[in-house]
C-alpha cells in the first residue's frame, strides 16, 4: 500500500512535492523517476517483500517500463509461476514486479488477471504513453486531472492517489457544482466527479490511457451476467470456499496482520476463518465510545464477546466528544472532499492507534451491499412485492389505501416509486429539506438526472438486484471505501476487505434476492453458507449500523465549535450559497430535540471546513 504520483512534463522538484503531500501513504520509503517526457513518484508502505529490491518506481527488465504502484495483488505468486513458464525472470519477491510482467505479456489484459486492490500506473517508453488502472471494486483510489488546451500550448495531465498532490500544481480550485447538488442529496460525491471542478476520479473497474496529449477512458471490469442460479445449496457452497479463500489470501503479508472486529456478522465471519489460518493469536481492534448509552456500546461489547470467543489478542480504543472536536479538521483534510459520515472520525482514530501494533487490518466491508444486509432492501422487496399485484387492485384499493396513511407513515408512498426515484428515496436526503438549505447554486434536477444516466440505463429484471449493484457502484467505492481507505492510510495502515473480493462480488450479483431476503432475515444466504463461523449471540443480535453519537456530541463537546462553523461569517466564499438563518433554525431545533437533523447539519459542517481548508486557505494553514 502507498502512494502514486505523477505528470506528463519533466520536473523533479515538483514530483517531490507532491511525493510530500501523500507520505503518510508511505512512511517506509519514497523514491521518483523524471525524463524528458514523464515525472512518476512513489511513497511506500512496505508489506510484501521489505528489500530494497521491491522500491518503487520500478523498472522492467527491459527497461521499457515504469510503475508506481498502490495496492496488492493477493494472487501474485500463481500469476508469477505462469510467467515464469514464459520466461520471464523476477529479481524481487514482490506483486510489483509481477505487475511489470504481466502488462509486457499480457498488455491490458493483464487487469483480467489480478485478484486484488490496486490503482497503479505504468509508463511505456516504447510508444510514450501513460496506462492507469483501478480495481474492480475501487477499493483504492485514484484521481487525475487532464486540461487537453493548456495554457502551455501542452496537454496537461496530472495523477495522484489524493488530490492533495495534484493540488500541488498551478491549477484553479473551484467548486464543481453538479457534485455540490450531488453531495447535498446523497453525502458523498460519485465518481468520475470530484468537489474540485476539473478534477476527476477514475472509476472503479476502468482504466485510462494517455497518449500523445489525448486521453482514453475505459471499463475493464463490467459483470452482465445477473441470471439467477438454479441451486441454493450449491451457492451456500460456493459463498463458504470463496470466503475461505479469500481471507487465505488477504493473510499474506510480511509485516503483523489483524481485524476490525465490529459486533456485526462480517468481520466476525472474518475473524472466526483468520483464527483457522494464523499460528498465533488474531490481534483485533475495536472502538468503544466515552458515552452513556448501550446504543452506542452495543458494537463494542459484542466485539469483546467474540475476541473471547475466538481467543483473539483484543484490543479496545476509547473515543470520545473532545477527541471527535480535536482530531475532525485533520479528517476532512485527509478525506480531501466532503463525505458525510461522523463514523470516520472514529475510523481515524482507531487506525492510528492500531497501526502501532499492525500494517495490515482486514475489514469486514460490503457484506451488507453483495447479501442484501440493509433494511432499505427488505424495504424494496416488500415494494416489489406490492407492485406485482393486479393493476386494478392498486389503483382502487391500493390507492385508496397508501392516501389514508402517507400523513403518519410517509414511507407509503414509495409503494408506487421505481427505478431511480425509488432509488434516491431511499438513499437521498428529502428535496425540500436540501432545497431550504440554500440561497443560490442549487438545481433540483441534477441529482436524478446523473443517476438515472449513470446507473439506471439498463434494467435488472430483479429491481433488488440492480439496488444492491448500484450501492457497489457508487455508494461502496464512494462513501463506504473511501473513508476506509483515508483513514486507515492517513497511519500508514493498509485495510482489506475480504468479502470484496472480485469472484464473491459476482456471485453475489447471481443469487437471487429470495435466497438474501427471507421474510424479515436479511443477509440471509450469507449467514447459513457461514454459520459455523457466527456465535448464536450475533446471529440473533437485529441488525444496526455502525453508530457514532455524534448527534449527542453537537449538544455538548461539538456545539461551539459546530455554531462558529454554521455561522455566515466563517467563510466568505459561501455566504452567497447558503441561507444561514434557515440553517441557524436547523441546528437550533436539534439541539432542542424537536427535530433529527444530524444528516444535513453534518453535511454542512464538513463541506464548511472542507471549503475553508482547500478553498480559502489552499491547505496553508
Amino acid at each position: 500500500m502507498c502512494g502514486i504520483n505523477g505528470f506528463n512534463f519533466s520536473n523533479e522538484e515538483l514530483i517531490r512535492k507532491m511525493n510530500e503531500k501523500v507520505k503518510h501513504r508511505g512512511p517506509d520509503g519514497d523514491g521518483v523517476f523524471v525524463c524528458d517526457n514523464f515525472s512518476l513518484g512513489h511513497t511506500r508502505l512496505a508489506i510484501i517483500d521489505l528489500s530494497e529490491k521491491a522500491a518503487q518506481p520500478m523498472v522492467s527488465a527491459d527497461d521499457s517500463l515504469v510503475l508506481v504502484f498502490n495496492g496488492e495483488i493477493y494472487n501474485f505468486q500463481e500469476i508469477r509461476s505462469q510467467l515464469q513458464q514464459k520466461g520471464y525472470q523476477f529479481r524481487s519477491n514482490s506483486d510489483s514486479e509481477v505487475i511489470l510482467n504481466a502488462y509486457r505479456e499480457y498488455s491490458t489484459g493483464c487487469l483480467q488477471k489480478f485478484n486484488g486492490i490496486f490503482a497503479f500506473t505504468i509508463y511505456d517508453r516504447r510508444d510514450n504513453s501513460i496506462f492507469l488502472a483501478r480495481d474492480r471494486v475501487g477499493i483504492k483510489p485514484l484521481y487525475y486531472y487532464w486540461d487537453p488546451s493548456a495554457s502551455s500550448g501542452q496537454a496537461k495531465f496530472i495523477f495522484s492517489s489524493e488530490i492533495k498532490a495534484i493540488l500541488e500544481h498551478d491549477i484553479n480550485r473551484a467548486v464543481d457544482f453538479d457534485a455540490l447538488n450531488i453531495y447535498f442529496r446523497v453525502l458523498y460525491v460519485p465518481a468520475p466527479l470530484t468537489m474540485f471542478k476539473g478534477i476527476r476520479k477514475l472509476e472503479a473497474g476502468s482504466y485510462l490511457v494517455f497518449k500523445n496529449g489525448g486521453l482514453e477512458n475505459k471499463r475493464y471490469w463490467q459483470p452482465d451476467d445477473f441470471v439467477d442460479l438454479p441451486d441454493e445449496a450449491e451457492a451456500r457452497a460456493e459463498i463458504k470456499k470463496l470466503m475461505k479463500d479469500a481471507v487465505r489470501l488477504q493473510l499474506i503479508s510480511d509485516r503483523p496482520v489483524g481485524v476490525f472486529l465490529s459486533g456485526g456478522i462480517d468481520s466476525t465471519v472474518i475473524t472466526g476463518i483468520a483464527s483457522e489460518y494464523l499460528r498465533e493469536k488474531v490481534k483485533t481492534f475495536s472502538v468503544r465510545y466515552d458515552i452513556d448509552s448501550g446504543k452506542f456500546n452495543s458494537d463494542a461489547d459484542l466485539a469483546k464477546q467474540t475476541s473471547e470467543y475466538y481467543k483473539t489478542d483484543h484490543h479496545e480504543f476509547l473515543v470520545s466528544g473532545q477527541d471527535a472536536a480535536k482530531n475532525l479538521f485533520d479528517v476532512i483534510k485527509h478525506m480531501d472532499e466532503p463525505v458525510a459520515n461522523a463514523t470516520q472520525i472514529a475510523t481515524y482514530l482507531l487506525s492510528k492507534y492500531s497501526s502501532k501494533q499492525v500494517a495490515v487490518v482486514l475489514g469486514g466491508d460490503g457484506g451488507d451491499e453483495l447479501f442484501g444486509g440493509y433494511e432499505r432492501y427488505r424495504l424494496s422487496k416488500l415494494i416489489s412485492g406490492y407492485q406485482k399485484l393486479p393493476a386494478g387492485w392498486r389503483k382502487s384499493f391500493g390507492a385508496a389505501f397508501i392516501n389514508r396513511l402517507k400523513n403518519k407513515y410517509p414511507a407509503m408512498e414509495k409503494l408506487n416509486f421505481s427505478g431511480v426515484v425509488r432509488y434516491l428515496s431511499f438513499m437521498a436526503q428529502k428535496e425540500k429539506d436540501v432545497f431550504g438549505l440554500f440561497s443560490s447554486g442549487y438545481n433540483e434536477e441534477i441529482t436524478e438526472k446523473f443517476y438515472k444516466e449513470s446507473y439506471f440505463q439498463e434494467k435488472i429484471k430483479d429491481f433488488e438486484k440492480q439496488f444492491m449493484w448500484v450501492d457497489i457502484r457508487s455508494w461502496l467505492p464512494d462513501e463506504s471505501l473511501i473513508r476506509s481507505d483515508k483513514m486507515s492510510m492517513a497511519w500508514g495502515l493498509e485495510q482489506r476487505v475480504p468479502i470484496l473480493d472480485h469472484r464473491l462480488v459476482e456471485l453475489s450479483l447471481k443469487i437471487p434476492t429470495k435466497w438474501k431476503i427471507k421474510g424479515n432475515d436479511k443477509k440471509a444466504i450469507f449467514k447459513e453458507a457461514l454459520k459455523e463461523y457466527i456465535p448464536d449471540y450475533v446471529i440473533n443480535q437485529p441488525k444496526r449500523g455502525w453508530f457514532s453519537p455524534t448527534s449527542e456530541w453537537l449538544r455538548g463537546d461539538l456545539k461551539d465549535l459546530a455554531c462558529e462553523v454554521l455561522s455566515e461569517s466563517y467563510n466568505s466564499g459561501t455566504q452567497h450559497l447558503f441561507d444561514f438563518i434557515a440553517i441557524k433554525k436547523m441546528f437550533n431545533n436539534h439541539i432542542e430535540k424537536k427535530e433529527y437533523n444530524m444528516n444535513l447539519i453534518w453535511a454542512l459542517l464538513v463541506f464548511q471546513i472542507w471549503y475553508k481548508q482547500f478553498i480559502t486557505n489552499k491547505l496553508k494553514n
